[in-house]
């Protein structure tokens, strides 16, 4: 069983080399998946206590840590890209990479992921608005960043992140504000223009 641990540990070293799209604030360089992972656990964990303390603040952490584990295998699909196929591979992925954990621990991490993935609960929906907020930060802090690269518009940031609504009023009112602030600098432009 430790053997297996410790297989699981050496895996998830594989996110590291998985590049994001976002780059961290103030770098030149692209991201990976297994700083993105840092970045929104440690988020939770100073935005959990401000927007929604009745909640499971550790299960929302675990959840973080774990979203992304599936990109080892199925790779940073871009979230204002093509999704074909994204939903299958993540999840042949999920398949794999759990099922080299201990049997209940593979098990746990596996609901876990499926919950932040179907945003049932009130954690997982709070854990996907952190997961939404930080690639919005870092593109706001870094003058358009990855939106500027890849020609994201305004309207797509907006309808994609409406969704933090459902989680907290409050995370949206500010996610809301930034990205109306974005615009207004001209670093997220709208497509009429």
């Amino acid at each position: 069983m430790l053997a297996d641990a410790i297989s699981f540990i050496i895996e998830s070293e594989k996110l590291k080399k998985i590049l994001r799209r976002s780059n961290p604030v103030g770098l030149a360089r692209k991201e990976n998946s297994a700083e993105h992972s840092w970045s929104v656990a440690l988020a939770a964990s100073v935005l959990v206590p401000e927007v929604a303390p009745q909640l499971d603040q550790l299960r929302v952490i675990k959840m973080l840590l774990i979203h992304d584990l599936v990109e080892i295998d199925a790779g940073d699909i871009f979230c204002y890209g093509d999704q074909i196929g994204k939903d299958e591979r993540e999840q042949a992925a999920a398949e794999r990479l759990f099922a080299i954990l201990p049997e209940k621990t593979g098990e746990a991490f596996h609901q876990l992921w499926r919950e932040f993935e179907d945003k049932e609960s009130e954690e997982s929906r709070l854990a996907n608005a952190i997961d939404r907020l930080l690639p919005l930060l870092q593109n706001s802090q870094n003058d358009g960043g990855s939106w500027a690269e890849h020609q994201v518009t305004f309207e797509q940031v907006y309808e994609r992140n409406r969704e933090i609504a459902k989680a907290s009023p409050e995370l949206w009112d500010y996610t809301e504000k930034l990205i109306l602030n974005a615009r207004a600098r001209g670093i997220l432009p709208s497509s009429a223009l």
